[in-house]
């Protein structure tokens, strides 16, 4: 499968060769320690923000980075941050159908809601304060069409951002309103009774003001869906059809001098049709609710031309409601149906401020300090009883420092860490270690080290009910990361990266059954080892032509027992093209995605698939009107995800061919 893969691209390179002239010219390096701070504030696309928290080039950052543009969200035909995500290399994905959750370098924890992984949206932390959760299927609270830029920064992270970051920084940029200068209408239709509008204001009011306000209203019939585990008469022989969905989300983004202001808001309900945790199987008062509120204002400043300074604060709001109908009759008995309600209601509020600055020749200094308070953490269930109300608050803190110096031009040593503390559990302090060096001037050399933890959660450390009791007393979470990456620019159109890592992770929290009482219980259990690479070639012509292709293998197991991991594919490769078929009016997007077998709870092994997606999308000489039209699951390919523990299912069936077309008018 890869090497058909690797012929394929050659095939494309040869024929977007053959239809163009010269190539472009890589662009001149730029010497980022000559840079004034307005300049290093103001960096173009091919720079990363997330790596050390200020502007810098990607091959300067001491961290393995890919970056997806919002032109290749929207040639790609990407509907979700998951979708755009899975692009990535060494990112996959799994769907319970109810959420869409995040695996990368061979790590999905079954039941985990990817709680170590950091999301940011423009800096501001976005994972909710409870189970950690990160929202990336439909109930991330912002239209992708309104992303200017996706960071995904791999590894341990905490050096600068504290918890969560363990496997992955992901740090979405969005669009600013001089992008659209206007007004702009999308809609889309699809099958599965699926729709989808968004009307966008976006403009310059003057040199120093920018604003952009949206709307986005979305609906899904869902598809009708059958489970082999019922397949009976009294469960409508596994048939089911409550896989609906629908979400309504606005956005603002205003920036006024050094000030900018960001509200992402989303509102989403959705089916449950896998009957989880023993429901009722069909019955669609089954189904979860999430509302995401994000509110950040962020103050960026030049003091002089070597120091700036920065300050954040956000406000975060996050509220769960789940209700699951049971049966409670007993056996002979009428049906007695009763709903099973769920909620989480989390607020939280946090404030950064951070110096940037060149103390010293050579040096490149970031120091900070952040604070957060979770004003609400507050759980409750009930059903003809009350099985758990508990309502909390905490606060949690930290530092950090990190040191870029440049003994030579082509040589830089990185050095950062950072001291939290949390009411939880204390303290913890997470170093991380950097060599960046060009041997050759298309060639970089990266060694990095670093170690990250995740605190553990409030649903983690209180959560209880009749099967199970709160555990109060854990420590966190941690990781080490140790990685080599190469990155090599062998042509003017071929660019390579080639990237080994192993890490370690220690003190994993997982559900256990106690034998003293017969509930359950989070504890500190286990621990994992992974080693793996990751391999990545991208291409670029002067004629608009554009492909990426990448493998990523990795063997991540349990270290006490040597098994594999549950859910942790250990092959991925993707190839990615772009092919203009009309210049600058009719484009191409073309992804191929594979993932091999992958480990179930139940012993067993998910079949491998493919994955093709294409989307053509048109745009009309004045660039006013933009027609778009996506065949998704392109060869109808059948295949599954791993189920959870509280599923029947040991795999989860995916969808099939879905098809979605629509346009986009600007004035």
């Amino acid at each position: 499968m890869v090497w058909l893969l690797v012929l394929g691209l050659f095939d494309f390179a040869e024929a977007g060769a053959s239809a163009g002239t010269e190539p472009n010219q890589p662009r001149a390096e730029e010497n980022y320690l000559d840079m004034s701070i307005e300049e290093l504030m103001d960096v173009s696309l091919d720079t990363v923000q997330g790596a050390s928290k200020y502007a810098q080039k990607l091959r300067s950052a001491p961290a393995s980075v890919t970056i997806v543009t919002g032109d290749e969200i929207r040639q790609y035909g990407y509907r979700t941050l998951a979708e755009v995500l899975r692009s990535v290399p060494g990112f996959y994905l799994n769907y319970d159908r109810n959420y869409h959750y995040l695996g990368t370098r061979g790590f999905r924890r079954p039941g985990d809601y990817d709680s170590r992984i950091l999301l940011l949206v423009d800096g501001h932390r976005v994972n909710e304060n409870i189970g950690g959760g990160l929202p990336s299927g439909t109930h991330f609270p912002l239209d992708v069409d309104l992303i200017e830029k996706v960071e995904v920064i791999r590894g341990p992270g905490s050096a600068l951002y504290g918890s969560n970051a363990l496997l992955a920084v992901i740090n979405v940029v969005t669009k600013q309103g001089r992008s659209l200068d206007g007004v702009e209408l999308s809609g889309s239709v699809g099958n599965l009774d699926t729709c989808r509008g968004r009307v966008t204001y976006g403009e310059q009011l003057r040199e120093d003001v920018d604003v952009l306000l949206s709307g986005t209203a979305y609906k899904s019939g869902g598809r009708a869906l059958y489970f082999r585990e019922f397949d009976a008469p009294e469960t409508n022989h596994g048939w089911v059809d409550n896989d609906d969905d629908q979400f309504q989300d606005v956005a603002a983004r205003v920036s006024w001098g050094d000030f900018s202001f960001l509200l992402a808001r989303s509102d989403r309900e959705k089916g449950i049709p896998t009957a989880p945790w023993g429901v009722l199987f069909g019955d669609p008062r089954t189904r979860t609710w999430d509302t995401t509120t994000l509110v950040g204002l962020t103050y960026d400043r030049a003091l002089s031309e070597t120091w700036a300074i920065k300050g954040r604060v956000s406000y975060g709001h996050y509220d769960y409601d789940g209700a699951y109908a049971y049966d409670y009759a007993e056996e002979g008995e009428d049906p007695r149906v009763v709903l099973f309600q769920d909620e989480w209601r989390g607020r939280w509020w946090e404030g950064e401020l951070q110096l940037v600055g060149r103390p010293l020749e050579r040096h490149t200094l970031s120091a900070g300090t952040e604070v957060a308070y979770h004003a609400r953490q507050d759980q409750r269930a009930w059903d003809e009883v009350v099985w758990l109300d508990d309502a909390r608050n905490s606060q949690n803190w930290g530092v950090y420092v990190q040191d870029e110096y440049r003994p030579w031009k082509n040589l830089a040593l990185v050095g950062g860490v950072r001291h939290d503390n949390y009411d939880s559990f204390g303290g913890t302090t997470n170093p991380r270690l950097g060599l960046i060096y060009d041997p050759f001037e298309q060639t970089t050399l990266k060694l990095l080290y670093g170690t990250a933890f995740r605190a553990p959660t409030a649903y983690e450390l209180y959560y209880e009910s009749s099967t199970e009791k709160a555990s109060l007393d854990m420590e966190p979470e941690t990781i080490t990361t140790y990685e080599a990456v190469v990155e090599q620019q062998f042509t003017r159109v071929f660019r390579g990266t080639v990237s080994g890592f192993s890490y370690a992770m220690e003190n994993l929290i997982d559900h256990f059954l106690d034998p003293a009482d017969g509930l359950l219980v989070f504890r500190n259990l286990d621990e994992v080892q992974a080693r793996g690479v990751e391999l990545a070639v991208d291409a670029r012509w002067e004629t608009g032509w554009q492909s990426r292709l990448s493998y990523t293998y990795v063997h991540a197991a349990d270290e006490a027992t040597g098994q594999a991991l549950v859910d942790s594919p250990k092959h991925l490769a993707k190839l990615h093209i772009l092919a203009p078929l009309v210049r600058q009016r009719l484009f191409a997007g073309l992804e191929i995605l594979y993932d091999s077998e992958a480990k179930t709870l139940g012993g067993r092994e998910t079949e491998e698939f493919v994955l093709t997606n294409l989307t053509l999308t048109y745009v009309s000489p004045a660039r006013h009107l933009e027609v778009f039209a996506s065949v998704y699951n392109l060869g109808d390919t059948h295949y599954a995800y791993p189920g959870f523990g509280e599923h029947v299912q040991d795999t989860i069936a995916q969808d099939g061919r879905a098809y979605r077309v629509g346009l986009t008018y600007r004035f």
